[in-house]
Formats: C-alpha cells, structure tokens, sequence
C-alpha cells in the first residue's frame, strides 16, 4: 500500500468528471475507477416497484421538464463553474479505469491490485458490503445534503422545499451499508441566492464540497480521521414528481 495512493469511485457523468479534475491537480497518485451506468429499463423497473407507476410517471415528466429548466439556467451554471474554477472535460482514453459496476468483480480486483489508503466515492450506485470489506481503507462518500436528515437525493432542495433552509447544504460521511447511513466527516451549509433553482443546486453544492472531499482524504492518508455520530430525525428522499415541484414552487417559492 503506498503512502499516497488514493482512488476515486464515480461516474462518467459532468460531476464525476470535475471531482476527478478536481482531485487529480491534488493528488498525483489518484487513479479514478469509473462505472457504467445503470440500464434505464433496470432502473424504471425498480423504481416503479418501490414507489409505484404514478409516482414514477410523475418523476418521469419532472425529468423531462428539468432539462428545459437546466437549458434556461445555461448562464447561471456557467457563472458557479467558473467562480469554483470546476473542470468537466472529458476523460481521455486511458486515462481511467472503467468497469461494469462498482460491485463487480472488475472493481474488486482493481482495489485490490491498487491497495488505496482511502477510496473516495462520487455519484455511484450503493456499494455492496463486500466491496468495503474487500481492502482495509475507508470508503468516504460525497452527499449532496445534510445528513442523516436529508439522505438519498437532492437533499439540498428537498430542505428548502421543507423550510429548512439552515440545512441545505453538504455532507462527506464514511460509507456503510446503509444508504447515506454513515458517520459524518464534514459538512457545510450553503446559501443559494435568488438566481439559483433545482438545475443549479448540484453546481453550487459539488463546488463547496470538493474541498472538504480533499480535507477528508488528506485525514484518511494520515490517518487523522475524526468523525461524528449526529443523532437527528432521518428520511431518504427521492426525485419530486412533476405536481410536486409546481406546487413548492407556486406555494413555497422553492424552484
């Protein structure tokens, strides 16, 4: 095990691709493992078996108007990304590792061939235990919310939408076999200004975690890593249905 290697689990997504430009300019031994991502059939089938086919429908037509409102917020976007200086360029050929899943055998072997110090995670599908059981190194988990009240996703609008604006905001957290169930390393609250919606959210709370993602790898590297039990209410949110977003946004302001 070397005394600087890290590795970084995600997605080829704009995310995975600025948290691993991001960290790369800081860690010169970072290898980035990259997942494919989940078949859209395989997860609409699992969706809909866990919430239901209106719910899902409803969350079906969110998506498709969410990229209308991701087109409009084109200018706002740009404005977050260049203030935090965020890299989304593509990876080239090689320059990553990609694998089925995180969970595949693929990953495994690669983590152990790699003996990281720490594993960092962005945007992939829930780890199996016997990934994080596979390499004695902590898995440490990029959350766009304030957990344990906000777990699942988006987190930070789903405070606004509750009028918790005190906890709209970031966590990075060890990862267990829960979803979003682990101790937390660190957080930070964010305040959005009146120009940001659920499409600039991600921008704005990528941007203020990368930092702390960097702080918690430096820990894991030293072995300083101090966390925290934060005992609160907890919820898993998921994706606001098309009704649901037009009424927060028409009752409550939250966009």
């Amino acid at each position: 095990m070397s005394i600087d290697s890290l590795v970084l689990l995600t997605t080829d997504s704009e995310a995975g691709r600025i948290a691993a430009r991001f960290l790369a300019c800081r860690f010169s031994a970072l290898q980035v493992i990259v997942e494919e991502p989940i078949p859209r059939s395989q997860l609409l089938r699992r969706r809909i078996r866990r919430l239901g086919l209106t719910r899902v429908g409803g969350q079906l037509a969110f998506m498709l108007f969410q990229r209308l409102q991701q087109k409009a917020s084109r200018r706002r976007i740009g404005e977050i990304v260049r203030a935090a200086a965020l890299d989304a360029q593509v990876f080239r050929k090689g320059e990553v590792i990609r694998v089925s899943s995180v969970n595949s055998h693929q990953c495994i072997a690669q983590l152990q061939r790699l003996q990281p110090r720490a594993v960092l995670v962005v945007g992939t599908r829930i780890i199996e235990s016997n990934v994080l059981r596979t390499i004695a190194a902590p898995f440490i988990n990029y959350h766009a919310g304030i957990t344990p009240k906000y777990r699942g996703v988006h987190g930070g609008y789903w405070a606004n939408v509750e009028s918790d604006p005190g906890n709209f905001g970031v966590t990075v957290h060890l990862v267990d076999e829960g979803i979003d169930t682990g101790d937390v390393l660190y957080q930070a609250r964010l305040t959005p200004t009146a120009k940001d919606n659920f499409s600039t959210y991600p921008y704005l709370q990528l941007a203020a975690a990368l930092p702390l993602l960097e702080r918690a790898a430096r820990d894991a590297m030293n072995g300083t890593l101090r966390t925290e039990k934060i005992e609160a209410i907890s919820r898993l949110w998921s994706h606001p249905t098309l009704w649901q977003y037009l009424y927060a946004g028409w009752q409550r302001g939250t966009w």
